[in-house]
């Protein structure tokens, strides 16, 4: 019996997204290990057509918007007829389900936010051409004939809207990379951070979701009784409110912002942190939990249902938006590092995780699929 040839369908480099590319990046690596699957990374080049002539952010979007609805299937109706399954990394690209046989084709979910404009209006209202373009994609994300997904949480959320037969969910928790561990050689952190001043670490992006107001909140409570503490945010982009608001509180010169660092420096940034927050309104799964653990970071996450389903006893939950909660917890952690759940208790609970068997949950889904 010949081996299935999967394509798994990555977002495009040029997007930005890492822990998307992550997901893939991984799959595909212990796919090509595991020798049951003929796994091939399908990502054309983005067409730039507005930002070759305009920084902006409109050229931006424009040059994403018609890449992801047009060249990018396109591209896929050209190759499709070399494999007999598909594999979405990113359920926000699922408009390409449309092209594709949807009984050969899966989607992994990672969060419901880009249904949000459909699902949940008022507390994400879009004009209405972003509404027809979130409405075409979770059409597409409907269609599929597998979904993955890396928390129960995300499951419930599919379930509570109904947009995926339960039988058509799959569970597929992410892993921890090489690289994430309580022990290095080396310290290549110290060219992001070279001083050993005390510093907290937040690992994504800025989106409003990340709740950076809550962030920065607390950072300049804890530094009105520390001064020497600093802020290190790794991937990320402050927006101009943000900005605005680390003006006002007087943090510009106690802040450090890095993106597209290597693995090796952020797990040093893990090790080395006092503390590492995730103050997040919503989360499909939070992988900076996990690779925090795995380092042997004290964490401090929002008491949301994926991160708790994640960091289990060996992470410090608060309250969403409650930056009193947060700074008490947090000064506590800071004088008393032995409050924080045991060390041995936060890496048990990294242990839990691996990409290996991430891979393998998908790899048997698409093969009993493709027997089917």
């Amino acid at each position: 019996m010949s081996v299935p040839r999967l394509a798994v369908i990555c977002d495009l480099l040029e997007e930005g997204w890492p822990s998307m590319d992550l997901g893939t990046d991984m799959l595909l690596e212990q796919l090509a290990q595991a020798d049951l699957i003929e796994a091939t990374r399908i990502r054309p080049l983005m067409k730039r057509r507005f930002s070759h002539f305009s920084g902006s952010r409109w050229g931006r979007n424009a040059d994403r918007f018609l890449n992801r609805f047009l060249d990018y299937p396109r591209h896929l109706r050209a190759q499709k007829s070399r494999f007999d399954l598909f594999h979405v990394g990113d359920h926000s690209y699922s408009q390409l389900v449309h092209v594709l046989p949807e009984k050969c084709t899966g989607v992994f979910c990672h969060d419901l936010d880009t249904f949000a404009c459909i699902l949940d209006p008022a507390s994400d209202p879009r004009p209405g051409w972003f509404r027809a373009m979130a409405r075409r994609i979770l059409r597409g994300f409907e269609k599929a004939a597998i979904v993955f997904h890396a928390t129960a949480a995300v499951r419930r959320s599919i379930e509570q809207y109904g947009l995926v037969d339960p039988a058509r969910l799959v569970l597929a928790p992410y892993g921890i990379a090489a690289g994430y561990g309580p022990e290095a050689a080396l310290e290549p952190s110290r060219a992001v951070v070279p001083s050993d001043a005390p510093f907290l670490l937040h690992v994504g992006s800025c989106i409003p979701r990340k709740r950076i107001d809550v962030l920065l909140a607390v950072f300049a409570g804890l530094r009105a009784r520390e001064p020497s503490l600093r802020l290190v945010q790794v991937g990320g982009e402050w927006s101009p409110e943000q900005r605005r608001e680390i003006a006002r509180l007087g943090l510009g010169d106690a802040l450090t912002q890095v993106r597209e660092i290597e693995r090796a420096a952020i797990a040093g940034l893990y090790r080395r942190a006092a503390l590492v927050l995730q103050p997040s309104q919503r989360e499909g799964f939070g992988l900076p939990v996990i690779e925090a653990l795995a380092c042997g970071a004290i964490v401090v996450a929002s008491a949301i249902p994926a991160l708790e389903e994640v960091g289990g006893d060996a992470v410090v939950f608060c309250p969403v938006g409650d930056p009193p909660r947060w700074l008490q917890a947090t000064s506590r952690l800071l004088s008393n590092p032995d409050a924080a759940p045991a060390r041995e208790v936060r890496l048990a609970r990294a242990r839990r995780y691996s990409w290996r068997e991430h891979a393998r949950i998908i790899s048997d889904a698409y093969l009993r699929l493709a027997a089917s």
